[in-house]
């Protein structure tokens, strides 16, 4: 047998092993998911869905940047909270004009940190973190530190259920159906997994590189936009600390699910199986009295686990 042969069946025999080792996660997670006195209840349920379209509502646009070959955003939750004060102080405009406007800010936000990375080729890390300063310090400056609240009813529309499913989660269901038809079968979709691939490929096929990357930010603010609506909607009112930890959360979702921190790999689809499974991780750890700090530390084990488990299935 030629060494190139051998190398390839030892390759495929390794990743046949990763996706057993994974389904036999799943598989555990869900026996102990459902074995929980209560987690099957339809209160925990719904709770658990509406919380899994929050998070899975920044990581299908988190999935674009990530594939992009910008690894991650960190001002998606600074996002989150500013365009749920600008949809309650637009709110006087009716709940759907306020509701485009918001997503178009989103969009705008997310979309000038892309004009930044891909025309200037800044480091997206440093970008984002700079995006999170100016962010929460802006929204500091014009809220004086306070929360803003929602007046009237009207907003109340964009909460509660329709049929056995909350609202939330069927946006949910939309931005993923949306965002797996644009990677899939859109000629922007092809773009996005060239770039993320190897850039000056992308570039020498006559890709407009940074096109395409302002592009994938201004999708992730434009969900992470509608996440902040949902909640404004749900709570009825916006501050900034009321979605820490929510970009952090969609993150994990993403490496999870076998999105490759590198890029150029992953879908829609993949991120929406990797925010159920942390998702269902953290309400387990709850339901047994678990601390902040166990589901963080347990998260973040899950996390190490599976990059390693890619960077062992890349090695040839």
């Amino acid at each position: 047998m030629r060494l190139a042969d051998a190398s390839g069946l030892i390759f495929g025999r390794r990743r046949g092993a990763l996706a057993v080792v994974r389904w036999i996660a799943v598989l555990a997670l869900a026996v102990a998911a459902f074995a929980s006195p209560g987690f099957a209840s339809p209160v925990s349920l719904l709770t658990l869905l509406t919380e899994i379209s929050w998070v899975g509502l920044v990581a299908v646009g988190m999935t674009f940047i990530t594939i992009g070959g910008n690894i991650m955003s960190f001002c998606l939750g600074a996002t989150i909270a500013s365009s749920s004060a600008v949809f309650i102080s637009l709110l006087d405009w009716g709940v759907a004009p306020a509701f485009a406007a918001t997503m178009l800010y989103g969009g705008l936000v997310q979309g000038a940190q892309g004009v930044v990375i891909g025309y200037f080729r800044a480091n997206p890390i440093i970008v984002s973190m700079a995006g999170l300063a100016l962010i929460v310090g802006t929204a500091n400056v014009l809220t004086g530190g306070t929360g803003v609240f929602a007046e009237g009813e009207a907003y109340r529309a964009l909460k509660g259920k329709i049929g056995p499913l909350p609202i939330e989660f069927w946006f949910f269901l939309a931005s993923v159906a949306a965002g797996q038809v644009l990677l899939s079968l859109t000629r922007f979709g092809r773009e996005v997994y060239m770039v993320g691939s190897n850039l000056r490929a992308a570039e020498a096929a006559g890709i407009r590189t940074a096109r395409v990357t302002a592009l994938c930010y201004a999708f992730a603010g434009a969900t992470a936009s509608i996440a902040g609506v949902l909640i404004a909607a749900r709570y009825g009112e916006s501050h900034l600390d009321l979605d820490i930890g929510i970009d952090y959360q969609a993150i994990a979702g993403i490496l999870v699910g076998g999105t490759a921190i590198e890029g150029g790999s992953g879908s829609v689809m993949r991120s929406f199986a990797g925010v159920v499974v942390i998702a269902v991780i953290s309400s387990l750890l709850i339901f047994h009295g678990f601390s902040t700090a166990v589901q963080a530390l347990v998260v973040g084990v899950a996390v190490l686990g599976v990059v390693m488990l890619q960077a062992v299935g890349r090695e040839r």
